[in-house]
């Protein structure tokens, strides 16, 4: 029996790791979303220190548009363009993370219980979950955020609420498809705890779908911040991507670039996570990995 208990650190040996790793590397698209979020990444914890420009400071005529002055041009109040996407980039960024982060947790703990114990619990788990995925994921956080002040912290909690179904059915579909393997079944008949073996054996072989799932999570998180400022819920003090379109959006006509380049910058955001989630499902697919 104790022959089978090496079997729960499937996924955490040095070889398949460096084998996933030979694989992401070898995907170019992916490597390209890797620079490129290297890149974002750099430019939310340098670029403000190089560009010491307030967003919220007024350095030029309303609508100005991109020059040698103003590299972007400025808003409908004369705040820089270029100094907003700089500034911005860390608060969207804080935003994504945090917001996935709460929605991993949420989906997780409900997906765990409902895949491992199965029967009423499972039944009941999923018939909560069904709730909320029925719901109109924008219009609900919509109403959340609406009924009260605009926060980031109301934001990313509204985020949070609508978008952890997905994340419960995949690590409850995995849980169901692993719990009965042999090496699990050898850690119940050694006296494994029901803890022990959701926790520390059947979740670390869960983790490759749910790694990518929660890489593409931070770009839905992102859109919805975005999506959330534009229609006027955004967090006024809070100086992110969402918020500078959203502020913007009845100036389009007049000073598209206001809305375009962080617009843009959100693209190459989401662009960059996208691929580096799908080189992670290449890479960790177990029909095309060598162990």
């Amino acid at each position: 029996m104790t022959t089978m208990q090496p079997a729960e650190a499937v996924f955490v040996p040095d070889r398949p790791l460096m084998e996933v790793w030979r694989m992401f590397i070898a995907n170019k698209a992916a490597v390209f979303g890797l620079v490129l979020w290297a890149f974002i990444v750099l430019t939310a914890f340098l670029g403000p220190m190089v560009y010491t420009v307030d967003p919220f400071d007024l350095v030029g005529a309303p609508m100005s548009p991109p020059g040698e002055e103003l590299l972007l041009g400025t808003d409908y109040l004369g705040r820089d363009i270029l100094a907003g996407i700089i500034h911005g980039a860390s608060v969207t960024l804080a935003i994504g993370f945090a917001a996935t982060a709460f929605t991993v947790i949420i989906g997780i703990i409900i997906g765990v219980l409902a895949g491992y114990y199965g029967g009423w619990v499972d039944n009941l788990l999923m018939r909560f979950t069904e709730f909320f995925q029925v719901l109109p994921a924008l219009l609900f956080a919509m109403v959340l955020v609406a009924l009260f002040s605009p926060s980031i912290y109301l934001i990313v909690l509204a985020i949070a609420v609508v978008s952890w179904t997905g994340i419960a059915r995949l690590t409850r579909a995995e849980f169901m498809k692993i719990k009965e393997r042999e090496y699990v079944m050898a850690e119940r008949a050694m006296g494994a705890g029901n803890l022990r073996i959701m926790w520390q054996i059947i979740l670390p072989n869960s983790l490759p779908p749910l790694i990518v799932t929660m890489a593409l999570s931070v770009g839905v998180s992102i859109l919805f911040e975005a999506a959330l400022s534009f229609l006027g819920l955004g967090d006024p003090n809070a100086y992110s991507w969402g918020y500078m379109i959203g502020s913007s959006r009845e100036y389009i006509w007049e000073s598209w670039w206001s809305v375009t380049f962080p617009g843009f910058a959100i693209f190459l955001t989401v662009l960059g996570i996208s691929l580096i989630g799908d080189g992670l499902n290449d890479a960790l697919n177990p029909k095309l990995r060598r162990l």
